[in-house]
């Protein structure tokens, strides 16, 4: 697939994204990246950031002295990446069709990003080329939504902001029979003293813990961990669950 045609319908959330959701996602992330990924990597480990939207979290790995490569289907936001984190290596690429031809220590993804592949066997190809991309005893770091969590508050559920140059709107809905969720966006943006609205609509879905862990298996990976925000709380009942892969023989 080429990389021109990956993505298009984020271009027009991409500012907002940067704005309002980049900063607050990777300080959510980084502590649990902290505690659970980068303690394994020694200062200056190559990771791959998959999904890595506006550069927020790449930023924050560099300046924890590692050396970021990050992939995004959308190229009006790796134009922002490029800003926030100019340091680091971005490449407008598919995560389900990514090679490179040398390997990282680690690979993050966080976000939710890969709720965003909704096909099974597509995301088996995101995990290959993860398990490709990794040098031996590599580690692989991930966040998911599970079922039970599209269809509990997620569900039906609506957010927004009102700015004095855009306003955004996000409605979401889930279907519990097909574990796919709609996220239906509608975006008002003041260009050149007109507002001019921009409507997109997203596709995620709902997997089960268990087989996210036995499609990582059946790709390679041999040590499979999974890890809910608050550690004491069982993973299948919270909003964000971590998978902690290594790639070992």
């Amino acid at each position: 697939m080429s990389s021109k045609t990956l993505y298009s319908e984020y271009s027009s959330f991409a500012r907002i994204l940067n704005e309002a959701w980049g900063p607050e996602s990777s300080e959510t992330a980084l502590p649990h990246l902290e505690e659970l990924l980068l303690k394994h990597l020694s200062k200056g480990a190559n990771i791959l950031e998959l999904c890595c939207g506006t550069g927020q979290l790449a930023q924050k790995l560099q300046n924890k002295g590692y050396q970021v490569t990050g992939i995004d289907g959308s190229a009006e936001v790796l134009h922002y990446a490029r800003e926030n984190s100019p340091n680091s290596k971005f490449i407008h690429e598919d995560a389900r069709f990514f090679k490179f031809p040398f390997n990282f220590d680690g690979v993050v993804c966080v976000d939710y990003g890969l709720n965003h592949v909704i096909n099974h066997e597509e995301l088996s190809s995101v995990f290959k080329n993860v398990y490709a991309a990794l040098i031996e005893n590599g580690w692989f770091m991930f966040d998911l939504r599970l079922d039970k969590t599209y269809e509990g508050s997620w569900n039906n559920s609506m957010i927004g902001d009102v700015k004095d140059d855009y306003a955004w709107a996000l409605k979401r809905l889930y279907k519990p029979e097909e574990k796919i969720g709609n996220i239906h966006i509608t975006i008002f943006q003041l260009i050149e003293d007109n507002w001019q609205r921009a409507d997109n609509t997203w596709l995620v879905r709902g997997y089960e813990q268990e087989e996210i862990i036995s499609m990582l298996k059946n790709v390679g990976f041999t040590t499979v961990n999974c890890y809910s925000v608050e550690r004491n709380v069982a993973a299948h009942d919270l909003d964000r669950v971590y998978f902690v892969c290594i790639k070992n023989n």
